[in-house]
């Protein structure tokens, strides 16, 4: 229990740039204090102690404004950061090295029972403010835009922005390589996103605005051919006459 407690505290300091002491860490972290919330209310949801685990779920989220369903799986090294209204969901299963940010809903779209929520496999970022819905899986590495609403899978190493979610980047490579490459790329490691990936729908317009500017280039090339013709048509009128 103490190294799960220690790994959780060390997972911060690699992923927060804010963290500045143990203390700190301990004292004023919400997302640190859900998940060992979180670890006590699932213990009693395993056992059968589903009213205390809810009791405890709830308990939690009035402390930390964090909504985790005690029957949600989650692995080691689970960071949220700021934390405040994200949700859970039961059936949700989260991986190792996991990180999420505040505004965040892991939730369903259907009312009937079994697996709702989605599965996050290891290394994945989901960014502030999105909607993960569905019993799909995020594959390891994946990343998840800000604001994003994802309904199907996204692939391992992908990226997905939009509503609803579109993948605009897919690499290959091990986690260590990824989360190098994450570490190395601010602001796409704060939120889920960057500035070299682009929504999918301004992708688009710019894509059918240099499509027009190419048409117009090309009639203002045959227009000019054109006005070159009919003079030397004239030309050729006059010299006959």
């Amino acid at each position: 229990m103490l190294k799960r407690m220690r790994e959780d505290i060390n997972a911060i300091f690699e992923r927060d740039p804010a963290a500045r002491s143990f203390w700190e860490v301990v004292f004023s972290y919400p997302g640190l204090h859900a998940l060992w919330w979180h670890r006590l209310a699932h213990w009693c949801w395993t056992r059968r102690l589903k009213w205390i685990a809810r009791f405890v779920s709830n308990l939690a989220r009035w402390l930390t404004g964090i909504e985790i369903h005690p029957g949600a799986v989650i692995g080691r090294r689970f960071f949220i950061d700021h934390g405040f209204g994200v949700t859970i969901g039961e059936t949700t299963v989260i991986g190792d090295d996991c990180t999420i940010y505040q505004g965040v809903t892991l939730g369903g779209t259907s009312w009937n029972p079994g697996k709702r929520h989605p599965t996050l496999e290891n290394d994945v970022i989901v960014g502030a403010g999105a909607k993960v819905l569905g019993p799909f899986t995020v594959g390891n590495g994946a990343r998840i835009g800000s604001n994003a609403v994802v309904v199907k899978e996204v692939p391992p190493g992908c990226t997905a922005v939009g509503v609803p979610a579109k993948l605009v980047k897919c690499k290959d490579g091990t986690p260590e390589d990824r989360r190098k490459e994450t570490a190395d790329r601010i602001g796409f490691s704060t939120y889920g996103v960057s500035q070299d990936m682009p929504d999918p729908v301004a992708r688009g317009i710019d894509a059918m605005l240099d499509h027009i500017d190419s048409l117009e280039r090309r009639q203002d090339e045959l227009e000019k051919l054109t006005h070159r013709l009919s003079e030397q048509i004239d030309d050729r009128v006059t010299d006959q006459a």
